[in-house]
């Protein structure tokens, strides 16, 4: 029989606050960490982005560390981790499991030309600096595969879960808003010159943001309230950065990810939705969800509140998408007004208390990635 799968413990670093309850109560009052911002040491124009304070990732990591070698990212990494790990109270032996999850990770590294700064950069290098840590006894284990990382990070862990190679798997996914990713989507003339607008007639681009989001992956169900019940990674190979125009890729991940549930797709209450406020990304999941006739299940971005986390987006939606069922709400779709895409999809657009067992959780990235997992909520 195979074995079910818990996520036990969830957490997370924002700008909207530096654990899981601050993030909710910003996102019930309609905060948004996206800000305008002038920092001609990442950009020379005025640009938005939703970034963490400084000062408040240095205060903060004060509190539970003395070392000064950890980089920016690293500290937030441990800071989102430490409080699960010693909430779970789970031995970390052969049987307990590290996933780094990242898009770029210490990509600012390498503004510094010498050896050291170059070998920092290497994904394996941040992996370890977290993992040792909090003294982690397996080899940790990275995945990076565009926006998508967090939500496969997800169903990785779940596999490996279900294969019995471990019994409690740690998931951390994390990303900055850097001057590379800035300029790698202004390149792409991408991003948005206000907060972005998911799925709206009038958005005009991405908006990027920076958080980190933790959850604990269990065989055991512990005090969980949320089961991971199917998923699914399909990459539709159409270009390297634009994906499928008839949402093959994301289409055929939701189906397989339904299938292994053993659920119809009317049994579905919410979809967090990747949402990017692209003219392609958005068009891409509107038409994968009609296919999948998902078009009147309550959908959103959670973009307008965070921008794109990149690697984190996937995580992190999930972590709020368990507070919403937890809590039976629906959160907004912040910035939405009036409906961009060729097909009709629910998107959510006030708070609203309603009944929520299942959810989809979407993500979508350059290269065709497409990722799709269905959780369940434990009565």
């Amino acid at each position: 029989m195979i074995k079910e799968v818990y996520i036990n413990e969830t957490n997370c670093i924002t700008p909207l606050g530096f654990d899981v309850e601050s993030n909710i109560e910003a996102i019930l009052r309609g905060d948004s960490g996206i800000q305008l911002h002038q920092d001609i040491s990442l950009m020379p124009n005025p640009f938005y982005a939703s970034i963490i304070s400084d000062e408040k990732i240095k205060s903060a990591f004060e509190k539970i560390s003395t070392e000064t070698k950890y980089s920016r990212l690293e500290k937030m990494m441990i800071l989102a981790l430490e409080p699960i790990i010693k909430n779970s109270k789970i031995e970390l032996n052969s049987k307990t499991a590290f996933i780094l999850s990242t898009t770029k990770g210490n990509v600012t590294a390498l503004q510094d030309h010498s050896e050291e700064s170059f070998n920092n950069a290497h994904l394996d290098v941040l992996a370890k600096n977290v993992a040792h840590f909090f003294g982690f006894k397996t080899q940790p284990i990275v995945v990076s595969n565009a926006c998508v990382s967090g939500i496969l990070a997800v169903s990785i862990a779940k596999r490996m879960i279900q294969s019995e190679l471990y019994d409690n798997i740690f998931i951390i996914a994390g990303d900055e808003v850097s001057e590379f990713v800035l300029s790698g989507f202004n390149a792409f003339q991408a991003m948005s010159d206000l907060p972005c607008k998911p799925y709206s007639k009038n958005r005009t681009g991405v908006s990027l943001g920076e958080a980190v989001a933790a959850v604990l992956i269990s065989a055991e169900a512990g005090n969980a309230k949320i089961k991971v019940i199917g998923d699914s990674s399909i990459n539709d190979a159409n270009h390297i950065s634009g994906p499928s125009r008839t949402g093959e890729g994301l289409f055929r991940s939701i189906q397989n990810a339904l299938k292994e549930a053993q659920i119809d797709s009317n049994k579905l209450d919410y979809i967090s939705a990747h949402g990017t406020a692209t003219p392609f990304n958005d068009e891409m999941e509107a038409i994968a969800f009609n296919r999948l006739g998902l078009q009147n299940v309550p959908i959103n971005s959670l973009k307008g509140f965070y921008g794109h986390t990149l690697g984190a987006s996937g995580l992190l939606e999930t972590v709020i998408a368990i507070e919403s069922t937890n809590q039976n709400m629906l959160f907004e779709s912040k910035g939405f007004d009036e409906i961009g895409v060729s097909e009709p999809i629910h998107v959510i657009e006030r708070n609203e208390a309603a009944t929520i067992n299942y959810f989809l959780k979407t993500a979508s990235g350059f290269g065709g990635c497409n990722t799709a997992v269905i959780f369940e909520k434990i009565m």
